[in-house]
């Protein structure tokens, strides 16, 4: 007599096919992470690059309009379309350092937590007040 033999097959990973899968996984995030937050960082380092010019832009437009430099940032929102950018390493509108020394004027985004270490770009403008 010929015994039937019920095979039940049981549905789910092995424990090697996970761990497996744990450990590409963990390969791919340890290549890719460090990638992403390089390319992140350099976004950021850029748009606060980018303002800063524009503000220079506008500081320098003002400048020659008034005669003399404005240090106060403020002063720029109506020259920037209403409000002066946020700085994406600091976060905060205030990121951006204006100073003048005779006829000289610097404009540079201030460096913060959020883009790591980077020396920010400075923008050296000149204006005689003639």
């Amino acid at each position: 007599m010929k015994t039937n033999r019920i095979h039940r097959h049981r549905a789910g990973f092995t424990l090697i096919e996970l761990l497996v899968v744990i450990l590409i996984l963990g390969v791919l995030s340890a290549i890719a992470l460090p990638a992403y937050l390089s390319s992140v960082n350099g976004s950021r380092e850029g748009t606060a690059n980018a303002n800063a010019k524009t503000l220079a832009t506008a500081v320098q437009g003002k400048a020659v309009s008034t005669g003399s430099y404005d240090t106060v940032l403020s002063d720029y929102a109506t020259d920037m379309g209403g409000v002066i950018p946020v700085n994406p390493c600091t976060g905060t509108a205030s990121g951006y350092t204006i100073s003048v020394s005779g006829t000289t004027c610097t404009v540079s985004a201030t460096s913060g937590t959020n883009c790591g270490t980077w020396t920010p770009a400075t923008f050296t403008l000149g204006y005689s007040g003639e």
